[in-house]
């Protein structure tokens, strides 16, 4: 069964988009079976993914709004990620599912006939707390927060540890924070350093050892509609990406050894 998980940050700006892209081809490429959910208006993720929003037949807002499943609405990339992409309907279905019943659990639902066909669903969040976010929130199992080691990251992550709380509280007791990554990382920067030890500090484990660098073939990659592990797999972003899906599937194996022991 799938492992679904909202890759999110309430501060934009931080890499959330690029983390989705690169962390979902980088364990395509160990031979996951990866979704990738696009809840963004903009459509970055499509983008990036090489898929062209306007070209969509379906999008998750038509999943939103009921008016056609997820698996109908799911395309394959070039880079092996299959893609539930997003255009800029999807910011008519906040407005939309306002006054629906259960509008907090349309993505949830809709996932459910899809748990079986993958390893791992990512969902791509916008930097907002609307109906789309907590949509994401309810339907995954934990969150993937990239950041930045800077002030006001630190700021930004205080409300969002507080909104996971609070998810957790009312609509889905099973969200936990999946782990906290450092990204745009330089660490000639004084700041930067102080930070990154203030979270490992406080967060400890859930920290990633992996560091996302700073690194101008992660910036090219989505105008070329790839991946960095596709667009230039020696760069080292690249690198560091694999590395990350490498830290993932090396503590998902070390939990399932430890709970069948």
């Amino acid at each position: 069964m799938a492992r679904v998980i909202s890759v999110t940050n309430q501060k934009g700006g931080v890499g959330k988009t690029t983390t989705s892209i690169n962390l979902a081809a980088s364990l395509v490429k160990r031979g996951q079976r990866i979704l990738l959910i696009d809840m963004d208006p903009q459509g970055n993720a499509t983008v990036g993914c090489g898929i062209d929003p306007e070209e969509a037949d379906t999008t998750i807002y038509d999943v939103l709004l009921l008016e056609t499943s997820a698996r109908a609405a799911v395309i394959k990339s070039a880079s092996g990620i299959d893609v539930l992409p997003a255009n800029a309907d999807l910011a008519g279905a906040q407005v939309e599912l306002l006054n629906e019943i259960g509008r907090e659990l349309r993505l949830k639902k809709a996932l459910q006939s899809l748990q079986e066909d993958y390893d791992k669903i990512f969902i791509d969040c916008p930097p907002a707390l609307n109906v789309l976010t907590i949509n994401a929130l309810v339907a995954s199992n934990s969150v993937l927060i990239p950041m930045q080691c800077e002030y006001f990251a630190l700021e930004g992550l205080s409300a969002l540890i507080s909104t996971v709380r609070k998810i957790r509280e009312t609509l889905n007791p099973r969200l936990s924070i999946e782990g906290l990554l450092r990204t745009m990382f330089d660490g000639r920067n004084s700041l930067s350093n102080e930070v990154s030890r203030q979270l490992q500090d406080h967060f400890g484990d859930k920290v990633y050892e992996t560091l996302i660098p700073r690194n101008v073939r992660l910036a090219e990659a989505p105008s070329y509609g790839e991946p960095a592990i596709l667009y230039d797999p020696t760069s080292k972003g690249a690198k560091a990406y694999l590395a990350l899906a490498d830290e993932i599937l090396a503590a998902a194996s070390n939990s399932s050894a430890a709970q069948s022991a």
